[in-house]
């Protein structure tokens, strides 16, 4: 995983990845959160820090317990997808709930988005909350790699999202100078604007059709899976899905995938918004199978091909720590250090002994965690 500060100031993307999920061997816990408001960047990393637990308190529901016709591949009368199901649903409402609760972090007109998925064997849950994403790298019939969307972005102006604020007496319009970013509005104020549909904090939406109610997702997982991308918007502003997993496939190492696909989006919005500023943006990547390669062109000839814009970095620019190539240790952790440069990764630091005291226990009890 992988995140650069924008131009926005503080760095408000937070991410997370758990190895043997709630005990379980062989599970995974992924998640990206993208702060907005005044204390988003706390919210964020409030919420990676508190949500996991809270997904994994009560028992991890095992596949082996639960019979079912293994045939079936979607949601319809799967008890496994069900039982996560109730358990996101219930999980994401007691975050809500406590992060309304903590006077410590200014919640009220500012919040966060949650992308995560569990990994459970073939089993693939994914829990949306906003405009952060989920993508699948899959393999069609001709055996070339193809982009799914596993999530959908909860905009304002979708729908059922705008049916909802509106009957809540929500406002959801565009600003002239922005005539294709819907946001939502208070009834008689013009604040605060957000551009999401649904959101953990936020709590001056809250009663205006603003929700922290996931949606749900099942994927049943074959052979012709390869990686699964979250990222925050930053990313997906710019960069299409395809693009994306093409540069994710080009990688010669995955330690530097996520990290190269920061740096395209971030060249991708000096040449698409030169006169805008440029978003932060976190990416995580999961790897399904072993390590192999997955393109036979070079990086350059990809990056000619499907990105056309100006001339970008090839994999020989980058260092990337050999230590965290295919190795994950029970909970990762990333974060920026914000008093030295911004684009460069580092472990848990001192903003974390900033933390409330709470999270500072939490964390202190994670003794197999690896940080970076």
């Amino acid at each position: 995983m992988y995140s650069q500060q924008g131009k926005k100031g503080i760095n408000q993307d937070a991410m997370t990845v758990w190895e043997n999920f709630g005990g379980q061997k062989g599970m995974f816990f992924c998640g990206v959160f993208d702060g907005h408001g005044p204390s988003g960047h706390k919210v964020a990393r409030y919420v990676r820090d508190s949500l996991p637990s809270k997904l994994s308190s009560s028992n991890v529901i095992s596949a082996n317990d639960i019979r079912w016709d293994a045939e079936k591949d979607d949601e319809s009368n799967n008890p496994i997808f069900d039982a996560w199901k109730d358990k996101f649903i219930k999980s994401f409402k007691e975050m809500d709930e406590e992060l309304e609760g903590d006077g410590s972090i200014e919640s009220y007109c500012s919040g966060t988005t949650a992308v995560t998925l569990v990994k459970q064997g073939e089993h693939l849950i994914v829990g949306n909350l906003g405009d952060s994403r989920a993508i699948i790298c899959t393999r069609d019939d001709k055996n070339e790699l193809v982009a799914k969307q596993l999530t959908v972005d909860l905009k304002p102006n979708l729908p059922a999202e705008y049916e909802r604020i509106k009957s809540c007496e929500g406002r959801v319009m565009a600003m002239e100078e922005e005539p294709n970013i819907y946001r939502v509005w208070m009834p008689d104020q013009d604040c605060p604007g957000l551009a999401m549909a649904r959101a953990f904090g936020d709590f001056c939406l809250k009663d205006f059709g603003l929700i922290s109610v996931p949606e749900v997702y099942y994927r049943k997982l074959t052979e012709k899976d390869e990686f699964i991308v979250l990222a925050s918007d930053g990313l997906w502003d710019v960069l299409s899905n395809d693009e994306v997993i093409r540069i994710v496939a080009s990688a010669r190492k995955r330690s530097i995938a996520a990290r190269l696909v920061v740096h395209h989006a971030v060249r991708a919005w000096k040449y698409k918004y030169p006169c805008a500023k440029v978003d932060d943006c976190a990416v995580v990547c999961l790897f399904l199978k072993r390590q192999k390669p997955l393109l036979t062109k070079s990086l350059s000839e990809v990056t000619e091909l499907s990105l056309n814009y100006s001339e970008i970095a090839t994999s020989k620019n980058y260092s990337p720590n050999s230590k965290i190539d295919d190795g994950l240790d029970t909970l990762l952790n990333y974060q920026v250090k914000e008093e030295k440069d911004p684009n460069v990764a580092t472990g848990l630091n001192d903003d974390h002994k900033k933390s409330s005291s709470r999270h500072a226990r939490y964390l202190s009890r994670r003794k197999s965690a690896v940080n970076f």
